[in-house]
């Protein structure tokens, strides 16, 4: 027993940038070794998504008449936006999972960087995310979506969609480092995106809308999103804010604006826990 309390604790790795994209790529891996033991982690990307696609498409799309566009192609790009949004609940959920089940304490023990353990967070999310991408993107192919891009729409495209699923991550992560438990975690991204992703303009247009949620839509983040994809790959211009008339540039700016606040707040969260 003396001996073993005499041995010194191992030394925290880390310090470099090479020890902490090592270990940033060891934890990343480890989130994602975690999905074939807990699949139902990625209903939110895999599952969901098709359910709204199949009801909106076959049931509600039928009602729903857009002049100048098929349904299918207004619709799948408010999906992208909304399965992009819905990250920021899978990443919460678990990130308070890992906050509240002792994962952070053995973390602790480790002798790995700190700042490692959030950024592993974050791309094991974002990993999960490209998938849920791949499956809304592929099913919307096969059934009847027909995007026009060029090249440069394409890469365009490519960019804003990897850098909303980096904003939303982050902000996820925060919302699962506040909650108390992942439960709560659910509830709240229900209460808040859920609302957000649906006066998007997502499935229906918002110039349509009433005058308040008309003036909700008009500025939600999710808006500009919505009506990028939708610019991007179907030509489809919004009216009835500035952030809808310029929506690549207004997107651009609410990542910014997302990473540059939750990054900080998150890691400082993150600082307080180890401390307590």
């Amino acid at each position: 027993m003396s001996a073993l309390a005499a041995r010194p604790a191992s030394p925290r790795r880390g310090g470099s940038p090479v020890g902490f994209v090592r270990d940033t790529v060891l934890l990343t891996a480890r989130s994602l070794r975690a999905i074939p033991r807990v699949p139902e982690r990625l209903l939110d990307v895999t599952i969901q998504p098709i359910v709204f696609i199949l009801l909106f498409l076959y049931v509600f799309g039928s009602a729903i008449h857009i002049p100048g566009i098929s349904y299918a192609n207004y619709m799948f790009p408010g999906i992208i936006g909304q399965s992009l949004a819905f990250g920021v609940i899978g990443a919460g959920v678990a990130t308070s999972n890992d906050m509240t089940e002792g994962v952070i304490d053995r973390f602790r023990s480790m002798p790995i960087s700190r700042l490692s353990i959030i950024s592993g967070q974050v791309m094991g999310q974002f990993c999960e995310q490209v998938v849920g991408m791949v499956i809304v993107i592929g099913l919307g192919l096969a059934l009847g979506w027909n995007p026009h891009l060029t090249p440069g729409h394409a890469i365009e495209l490519a960019a804003l969609l990897v850098f909303g699923m980096l904003a939303f991550t982050w902000m996820g992560v925060l919302f699962g480092m506040l909650v108390r438990s992942s439960d709560a975690m659910q509830g709240l991204g229900f209460i808040v995106i859920f609302p957000l992703t649906f006066l998007a303009g997502t499935f229906v247009p918002i110039a349509g809308m009433a005058a308040v949620p008309r003036a909700i839509a008009q500025w939600d983040p999710i808006s500009a999103l919505v009506a990028a994809v939708r610019q991007l790959t179907e030509g489809y211009h919004a009216t009835g804010s500035w952030q809808l008339a310029h929506p690549t540039v207004a997107m651009a700016l609410w990542c910014l604006v997302i990473i540059a606040v939750c990054a900080p707040l998150a890691l400082w969260r993150f600082n307080r826990k180890l401390a307590s």
